[in-house]
């Protein structure tokens, strides 16, 4: 039984959506496939907040397919990715605050202006909508 239990994610974080009214805009959601997460229509310049606290891993545009990129780890197990950003305004091992204004949105490597927004599960992506339980 304690083996079964260990699965259970007991670091669930409940996280706030990145985007304002992010939750009616959703314009692709998540499949486990194409779709490592959900994409968040908006406007240029729109802000993206960070959907809970952390540390900066990474901030840069060098990952091919997701433009201007921020990955933020919340804990040992959890990352949130914010894709296709117009402007960074946060930087490497930079603590974050959840709702803090990370970056602008935009359509870096996109044909469209929207948020590519992913959460990993140790390494894994899944999907973030049952973990977007607050609202801005």
């Amino acid at each position: 039984a304690t083996a079964e239990r260990a699965v259970v994610p007991v670091n669930r974080l409940d996280m706030q959506w990145p985007v304002e009214n992010g939750s009616s805009n959703v314009i692709q959601t998540y499949d486990g496939a194409g779709s490592k997460g959900i994409d968040i229509r908006g406007e240029q310049g729109q802000p993206i907040k960070a959907a809970a606290a952390g540390e900066v891993l990474y901030a840069g545009e060098e990952v091919r397919g997701y433009g201007k990129l921020i990955l933020i780890s919340h804990n040992t197990a959890t990352i949130t990715a914010y894709a296709h950003n117009d402007t960074l305004l946060v930087q490497k091992d930079q603590k974050v605050q959840p709702g803090q204004v990370i970056a602008t949105m935009g359509s870096s490597d996109s044909d469209s202006v929207k948020l590519h927004f992913e959460v990993r599960l140790n390494g894994k992506a899944v999907d973030p909508l049952p973990y977007l339980t607050r609202t801005n």
